[in-house]
């Protein structure tokens, strides 16, 4: 894992500004530095020694020093595509995965990201063209951000890099908080930094004659086939033992990360790496260690923990908030903190156990399509209406499925983690939403507009939650800690298999990602397999209601800032409400604390 910046312009003296640039993303790759320049573009590149400890040097050359490329990532059938493409005479000079994309631009252009398998952000400077040629990953388990401003344009791993670049310009986006406040995430390619924006998953950007033009090279799309459970659950055994073996190549010792659940004790069961890593909490009901301790006892595997306090989890907000680069009101994502922390004192590489919810159907909120199906036997209009009526009451327990099943699924689903309506949020607001949420998804919605609820479902966690919660949260996370994390069910073959499931393959009674289970169960020596989802639960639901949660969070609403943005009454109320006998809402109140934590981060502290 490595972090990559650049720009290009004009400018003489781009030595020192590269530098800073890379500088400040130097937690991605502290190992090693590099960088080129020339009269029209500068790049610079931060390293995390991985593959070819000696000779994998960033940036690299073909052999007649006009291609030039930074890369940050793992191309995962590097040897497959060194064989192919020596094969066509080009002469490679190291044993690294990036010389790869050196001499595969030269020999297939804007078709190489389509031959790659990995997980990968990359920048390639074509000195006789002058042309930029950048790519991100099928899935966007690597960062790649882009802006144009002063007629220089520039990318990098992490926007903060871009407030070393003098041509930038900082500026909120005020857009995008109201899809926040419902998302849980930024769901716009622009960013909360106005002006900045993420290359797509899946996508390439060519940069030339001063015009940016994007063009997607991969898209997810279902192709259900006609095959029985038995040769479904075969074919998963098969690809997972592939991708696993994949992703352990490596030139360094690979760890795991090891909940209590299948997907991370799938992974470590496949790959069986020295180490597992844990995080939990004091309340049992938050802790996964004792599981983990027992599949890793029973496969004779150290298994290292940490309890992480609530004065540590509160202490940490600000340094990952910072980290994060955008708002991000996940809480699960200071667990992925801490637990890359206890990891990287041992290794440079992890695996983890992300994707498989959304790849094979086992988020429990898929499981309406069969245990609750019978609710959508009612008349539409019955639904709707009690729907609209519910939506001017408080919250109680099963009203969000109320509402949510009293509109069609292209008018209300945003993904898995919805925390305001529409409604709710314009209440607290000082200025409404200019974008519905319904806008964002469109797109998605029409491209599976012939599949079943549940792919379509999956098709917007995939393409929205997947990306912009999962991955960016493991990107931000590991890197803060100089690790590498890589995710065997975020494959290019896995998905190959994953898509032609049926329904019934992956969600049945009271039973979510009913194939992978079968397939997992015959490498799990423990009851793993079976155990009920619970993703990184954080006792943030009590926290919030007690000192020091309750008097930080408050501070922060009460704030000269939070009034350009909320009504400070309503947010204050909603957080007093919270701590009171309504602890569900505490979602709706960290999501609120964390933008504005992060506006006086990046906005109000001069210091950043």
């Amino acid at each position: 894992m490595c972090g990559i910046v650049g720009f290009v312009n004009k400018e003489k003296k781009k030595d020192k500004i590269i530098k800073k640039m890379a500088d400040r993303i130097k937690h991605r790759g502290p190992d090693d530095d590099g960088y080129y320049t020339d009269d029209d573009v500068a790049l610079g590149h931060r390293r995390l020694s991985i593959i070819d400890l000696s000779k994998g040097h960033q940036p690299i050359y073909n052999e007649t020093s006009d291609v030039i490329v930074i890369f940050n990532g793992e191309i995962y059938n590097y040897e497959e595509l060194t064989k192919e493409l020596k094969k066509h005479k080009h002469k490679f000079t190291t044993t690294t995965d990036t010389e790869v994309l050196v001499h595969g631009y030269e020999e297939w252009g804007s078709s190489l990201p389509s031959k790659l398998r990995g997980m990968f952000a990359f920048a390639i400077w074509d000195k006789k063209n002058k042309t930029l040629f950048c790519a991100r990953d099928h899935f966007g388990i690597k960062p790649f951000y882009y802006g144009k401003f002063n007629d220089t344009f520039m990318f990098a791993s992490e926007i903060k890099a871009f407030l070393e670049q003098p041509d930038f310009e900082k500026e909120l986006n005020t857009d995008a908080l109201p899809l926040y406040l419902s998302f849980s995430f930024n769901p716009l390619d622009e960013t909360f930094f106005k002006g900045v924006y993420k290359l797509p998953a899946g996508s390439y950007l060519i940069y030339k004659d001063n015009e940016i033009n994007i063009q997607k090279y991969y898209d997810v799309k279902f192709e259900v086939k006609d095959n029985s459970l038995e040769e479904v659950v075969s074919k998963i055994a098969k690809v997972m033992e592939d991708s696993v073996t994949h992703h352990q190549i490596s030139d360094v010792e690979v760890g795991s990360f090891l909940s209590s659940g299948v997907d991370s004790s799938y992974i470590v069961s496949l790959a069986k790496p020295n180490k597992t890593y844990t995080v939990g909490y004091n309340n049992l009901e938050y802790s996964e260690i004792s599981y983990a301790e027992d599949l890793s006892n029973k496969l004779g595997i150290e298994n290292k923990s940490k309890i992480i306090s609530k004065e540590e989890y509160l202490e940490v907000v600000p340094k990952l908030i910072y980290h994060m680069d955008e708002p991000f009101s996940d809480p699960s994502a200071i667990s992925l903190y801490f637990l890359s922390l206890i990891a990287s004192r041992d290794v440079k590489v992890c695996l983890s156990g992300e994707g498989a919810d959304e790849f094979f159907g086992g988020y429990n909120t898929y499981l309406e399509n069969v245990d609750l199906s019978w609710y959508n036997k009612i008349p539409y209009f019955i639904r709707h209406s009690i729907a609209k009526l519910l939506e001017l009451t408080p919250e109680f327990r099963g009203r969000n499925f109320l509402v949510r099943r009293g509109y069609k699924l292209e008018d209300d689903y945003v993904g898995i983690s919805k925390i305001f309506s529409e409604r709710e949020r314009d209440k607290i607001l000082v200025s409404k939403g200019k974008i519905k949420n319904k806008e964002i998804t469109k797109e998605i919605f029409n491209k599976n507009e012939d599949e079943n609820n549940l792919n379509k479902m999956q098709a917007i966690d995939i393409n929205f939650w997947l990306v912009a919660d999962i991955l960016h949260k493991g990107d931000c996370m590991s890197m803060a800690n100089s690790l590498e994390v890589r995710v065997p069910f975020v494959d290019r073959e896995v998905f190959e298999v994953a898509k032609t499931l049926k329904m019934e393959q992956k969600i049945a009674k009271n039973k979510t990602k009913l194939a992978m289970r079968e397939a997992a169960k015959e490498v799990i020596p423990t009851e793993a397999y079976n155990k009920k989802k619970l993703g990184f639960p954080v006792p943030l639901r009590n926290w919030i209601c007690e000192s020091p949660f309750y008097d930080e969070v408050k501070n922060v609403f009460t704030s000269d800032y939070a009034n350009k943005f909320f009504n400070t009454k309503k947010i204050v109320k909603l957080l007093d409400s919270c701590t009171s006998t309504k602890k569900y809402l505490y979602k709706k109140v960290w999501a609120i604390y964390s933008f504005l934590k992060w506006y006086e981060i990046f906005f109000v502290n001069e210091s950043v």
